[in-house]
């Protein structure tokens, strides 16, 4: 049994299918075959069911499966070790962030990180979060910074801060004469959304109404986002108002900020959290990771205050 079968193994299993399986190890299909074959003789047990398609697991190789994928993260574990006692960060971090939260926090992370942590190489990336889950557990990313919770078997969340949502009205809207609004103050019929996937939507739903479709049927048009930029420039051209996370509002000029209005108490949150797979074992890189984070988000949202009151938004899972 070799360590390089046993990845063989988890490949398959990841992508059920020995071709796929074969271009993410980078080998053929029959030298990834022929060594799959050969533990299952050493062992004397069926790893995979071959007549199913896409190519199953079997009860016993789910077993193998599953320690197979302890002893590989306990192989990468080695290096961290090293790592730690030699006190030096190197290799490479494949990191994923959401949408929402990317545009306000990977450009400083880009250009802080690789000074404080030269020999980490970031492999940065942009996905929804159903996409995190699946490149997590696929092994394509070593960790992602998205809203949470994800309540997913086999990921670990790490919450770094709650970020408040502020409301962002175009001029003459009748919720400006207030100082802080209410969720009853935005107006169904007239609030700009992002696209479906992004959990942010289902975030604003949930705070909002679920009435929020039927209501916005009268438009003359319909159009979703799929960026919070976009969003903020309907509002000003087009009327309405859209809901906001505040670190998208930080460089926000004069006129801007005069129509932007927060919540009352209890002021809706979304919790952004960095999180792996449950086999991951980069605890240095992680550790580096979040505090170059932490420093770039405002004191206030990292720090919990005792008594602030917060509503937490939770994403719909659609």
């Amino acid at each position: 049994m070799t360590i390089t079968q046993l990845e063989y193994v988890v490949a398959v299993a990841t992508y059920k299918s020995f071709v796929a399986a074969a271009e993410k190890c980078f080998v053929t299909q029959p030298t990834l075959s022929m060594q799959i074959q050969k533990l299952e003789d050493e062992l004397g047990v069926k790893i995979f069911d071959r007549n199913k398609h896409p190519i199953a697991v079997t009860d016993m190789g789910a077993i193998i499966v599953s320690q197979a994928q302890t002893v590989l993260a306990e192989c990468e574990r080695v290096h961290e070790l090293i790592n730690a006692q030699q006190k030096t960060l190197a290799g490479i971090f494949r990191f994923a962030a959401i949408p929402t939260v990317a545009p306000n926090i990977l450009p400083s992370l880009l250009e802080s990180y690789p000074v404080h942590y030269p020999g980490v190489k970031l492999q940065v990336r942009e996905l929804e979060t159903h996409q995190i889950i699946t490149a997590l557990r696929n092994n394509e990313i070593d960790a992602a910074l998205v809203s949470t919770p994800l309540e997913e078997n086999g990921i670990k969340e790490y919450p770094l801060f709650y970020e408040p949502f502020v409301t962002y009205f175009s001029e003459g809207e009748p919720a400006l004469q207030k100082r802080m609004v209410v969720p009853e103050d935005i107006a169904l019929d007239r609030i700009w959304l992002l696209n479906e996937g992004h959990c942010m939507r289902n975030q604003i739903i949930n705070l909002c109404s679920d009435q929020i479709q039927k209501l916005q049927s009268e438009r003359p048009f319909r159009y979703e986002s799929s960026n919070i930029e976009t969003l903020r420039r309907m509002v000003e051209k087009n009327g309405g108002m859209a809901v906001l996370p505040e670190l998208a509002t930080l460089e926000f000029n004069d006129d801007q900020l005069d129509r932007l209005r927060y919540f009352e108490s209890p002021e809706p949150v979304r919790e952004i959290s960095l999180v792996t797979s449950s086999h991951f074992v980069k605890d240095s890189v992680l550790q580096s990771l979040m505090d170059e984070i932490l420093k770039l988000v405002p004191e206030k949202m990292r720090v919990q205050k005792k008594n602030r009151k917060v509503l937490r938004i939770q994403s719909a899972r659609l």
